[in-house]
């Protein structure tokens, strides 16, 4: 089996490095754009928070990372199982597996973290708040650790998929298939 065009990775690596940091981008952006405490009102017992910059800045962040999950995870498949043997989802690489271990693990968290950033961030009704009518801020720094799970996650994945490529399982060329 022949090695996929390269031209492939580096489109793929160049598409996950692209979105990695536009995720990132974004997760700091809605850093400094989250609620604070001082657009909190309160009436009474209700309080009532504005939805915030972060919220956008949030969701695209979160696009980004997925779909970068996604396309470096395909690329991976991709280059590593031969077409035929793709059921079978075992890997032998102990370095290919903890990359892959760390990438999943880092995006898992930063998923987490963003989906709860995000929710607080919209906008929270009086007697409506995020949870049993409570209005809850973002913390400081939540975002930013989210960033920085993403530019792990990012790396890991890139790695991950050079690792692949290059312990690429050799087969039969097109040449000798046809030969034989």
């Amino acid at each position: 089996m022949e090695k996929p065009p390269s031209s492939f990775f580096v489109i793929g690596f160049s598409i996950v490095a692209t979105l990695t940091l536009a995720s990132f981008a974004s997760c700091m952006a809605a850093e400094f754009n989250r609620t604070s405490k001082k657009d909190l009102k309160l009436n009474g017992r209700f309080c009532f928070l504005p939805e915030s910059e972060a919220f956008k800045l949030g969701v695209a962040g979160l696009i980004c990372l997925i779909m970068a999950q996604i396309i470096g995870n395909t690329i991976i498949c991709h280059s590593y199982w031969p077409k035929e043997n793709r059921k079978s989802c075992s890997v032998k690489r102990p370095l290919l597996s903890t990359t892959l271990l760390i990438s999943w693990a880092s995006f898992g968290i930063a998923v987490v973290m963003m989906s709860g950033a995000i929710s607080m961030s919209s906008r929270q009704e009086y007697g409506k708040g995020w949870v049993e009518g409570e209005c809850y801020v973002v913390k400081d720094r939540i975002f930013v650790g989210a960033a920085l799970l993403i530019l792990i996650n990012g790396a890991s994945t890139i790695f991950s998929a050079a690792i692949a490529r290059k312990s690429h399982p050799k087969g039969p060329t097109q040449i000798n298939s046809q030969i034989r």
